[in-house]
Formats: structure tokens, sequence, C-alpha cells
């Protein structure tokens, strides 16, 4: 069990579980950051989300995955937006996709930039579960949770994922990308004699 399961553990026991929110905060950053590609986007994202949250949470189900369904308010937010930008260019005529987004500059390291440069070839449905299954660290039945679909779909999603990023990298038969869900970042680099074991 980790530092924020056990504090949400002890606050859905002692008080109110609207103290718990803040716990999420880092999750929902880092997930509205993969969607949005944008920081001060994503921090006007996960705004919204708090404050939609804060005033509907009579709809949280307490004794239930407030983390899960922070994020599927965070993703449904994200997507409305995403709808109502579109449809207004429509009105107001054809703009570049690009001033939605602004890539981040990044001074790591090459396979960093490589890694990243291939995840924003992805879909946006593979972007998120690899997030949230990746990066997050959330399990696949939370991710289905907060993706609105079934355990199944998340699976399928992030292998898909995977092997598009295999594919897009150019890994050879002895690299491998995330062999482990709870580490986005490791798998980057080829296996060392030692660790094919």
């Amino acid at each position: 069990m980790t530092q924020v399961d056990r504090a949400a553990a002890r606050l859905m026991t002692e008080g109110d579980p609207r103290d718990e929110i803040v716990l999420h905060l880092p999750a929902l950053r880092a997930f509205a950051l993969s969607l949005t590609r944008n920081s001060a986007s994503a921090d006007d994202l996960v705004q919204d989300t708090i404050v939609k949250a804060w005033t509907n949470f009579h709809g949280f189900q307490p004794g239930t995955n407030l983390r899960a369904w922070l994020l599927a308010i965070l993703r449904n937010t994200f997507f409305s937006n995403l709808r109502s930008r579109k449809s207004e260019t429509n009105h107001a005529g054809r703009r570049d996709e690009t001033e939605y987004y602004v890539r981040p500059a990044h001074d790591g390291t090459l396979a960093m930039r490589d890694f990243l440069r291939a995840f924003e070839e992805l879909s946006a449905e593979h972007r998120e579960a690899l997030t949230l299954i990746g990066a997050l660290g959330l399990s696949y039945d939370e991710a289905a949770l907060a993706l609105g679909v079934r355990v199944g779909t998340v699976k399928s999603r992030v292998a898909r994922a995977r092997s598009r990023l295999v594919e897009i990298l150019q890994l050879g038969k002895n690299e491998t990308i995330m062999p482990d869900p709870d580490n986005i970042l490791s798998g980057l680099m080829p296996q060392s004699q030692s660790d094919k074991g």
C-alpha cells in the first residue's frame, strides 16, 4: 500500500472524503499534462476538474475510488473542452491544431526525447491508457473505471500502445518498452547481457 493509499484510507475512515482530493492532485496534474501537453493548460484542466468535483460531490459514492472518479471528471472535461474548441473553430474558420498545444522543450537524454516524440504519435486513447497504467500506476481496474471502459479494453489499449511505441522507436528484438506497467520509463534502453538471464 502506497503512502497516498494509506493516507486516503485514513481520511476515508476519519473524515470527509473531500479532504482526500488534495492527495490526488499530483496524479491529476500528470494525467492532465499527458492530455494537454501544455503546463498552463494542464493546470487549468486540473482546476476545472476540482471545481466540478467539488460542486458535484453529491454524485460521489463514499467508499468507492475517489482517484478514479476525479480522473474520469478530468478526462471528460478535457474532451468536452476539445469538442467545444473544434466547434468554435469550425464557425470561425479553420485553425491549425498546433494552436492548442505547445510542444515542450526537451533537454533530457536522446532516449527520452525519442520516447516523448513517439508517445505524441500515439492516439489519445493509447496515450491516456499508458499514462494511467504506466505513469500513474493505476491498476487496470482503476484505469477502466476512470476511462469508463472494460478492463479488457484498457489492457488492449496498453498492449497496442506498447507495440506501436516499439514500432515507432524501431526497437530491436532484445529491446523493450515499458516491460513493467508501474514504470513508464523502464525498458527504454537495450537489455544488457546480465539482464537477459
